[in-house]
């Protein structure tokens, strides 16, 4: 059930292990380039909360996840980006079981060119399940 702790050895302290933490942000990497909307769906708490200069919006579904993100994958060929990485540049535990994970993304294109992208920072919830994003807050 999301929102416990893991049991499978996982510590109670959250997902500070860089190796769990690159692993969950390669799945959705790959999730927002292919646009696999229910894998992408999947990577979030609920509710969610997207924060930014100029907007914010809150999910409550998995489908307001999944329609939300509808158009970042035609968005991502349009611009011939065919991968993305997550650079994680900081982890902060928060609480037992948030931790606070600050990430540049980096793009591939066609090309086999490297393609800066935008900073964000996530909290994430540590669950049965693995990572969950709770808040997602674009940075400069």
């Amino acid at each position: 059930m999301p929102g416990r702790p893991r049991g499978n050895g996982e510590s109670r302290e959250g997902f500070t292990d860089l190796d769990a933490l690159t692993d969950f942000f390669d799945r959705y990497g790959v999730a927002l380039t292919t646009g696999d909307l229910p894998v992408i769906a999947g990577c979030y708490a609920l509710p969610g909360l997207v924060v930014a200069d100029t907007y914010s919006f809150s999910f409550t579904s998995p489908a307001a996840v999944a329609l939300s993100f509808v158009g970042a994958a035609p968005d991502y060929r349009e611009r011939e980006l065919i991968a993305a990485n997550a650079q994680i540049e900081d982890v902060q535990q928060v609480s037992a079981l948030i931790t606070e994970v600050a990430v540049r993304w980096e793009f591939l294109d066609s090309q086999g060119r490297a393609v800066p992208g935008e900073r964000y920072r996530y909290l994430l919830r540590a669950t049965d399940d693995g990572p969950a994003i709770c808040t997602v807050i674009r940075t400069a």
